[in-house]
């Protein structure tokens, strides 16, 4: 991603772009793709200064899950300095724990994504 609507697929061999796709929810574009992640078919992508991340089916560009994260960074005890944005998502294949962090946070949080109804 560099930032846009856009996710750019590259060949690991040479980085050269293979395929693009934009990213879309509900029909609308989502801009401010940021800090990407792979995890059992789908990328988790954050939204830039929101606590949002969403779940990308690779094949289409569609938005076909949203995680909220609004509060997290509460949740622990205060930071001793200034915090910024949600900014850090990272996947631990081998025991399939899923973490997320900030830009200047403290703390990373391991989280557990459950389906809702």
């Amino acid at each position: 991603s560099d930032g846009s609507a856009t996710l750019y697929f590259l060949d690991p061999t040479t980085l050269s772009e293979v395929r693009r796709i934009d990213v879309t929810a509900a029909g609308e574009p989502v801009v401010r793709l940021n800090e990407l992640e792979y995890i059992d078919g789908r990328v988790l992508a954050n939204i830039w200064q929101t606590d949002y991340i969403v779940q990308i089916d690779p094949a289409s560009g569609v938005v076909d899950g949203v995680i909220d994260l609004t509060g997290l960074l509460s949740q622990a005890p205060p930071a001793q300095s200034a915090v910024d944005v949600l900014n850090g998502i990272a996947y631990d294949i081998a025991t399939q724990r899923l973490f997320v962090t900030g830009k200047l946070w403290p703390y990373v949080f391991e989280i557990r994504l459950i389906e809702q109804s």
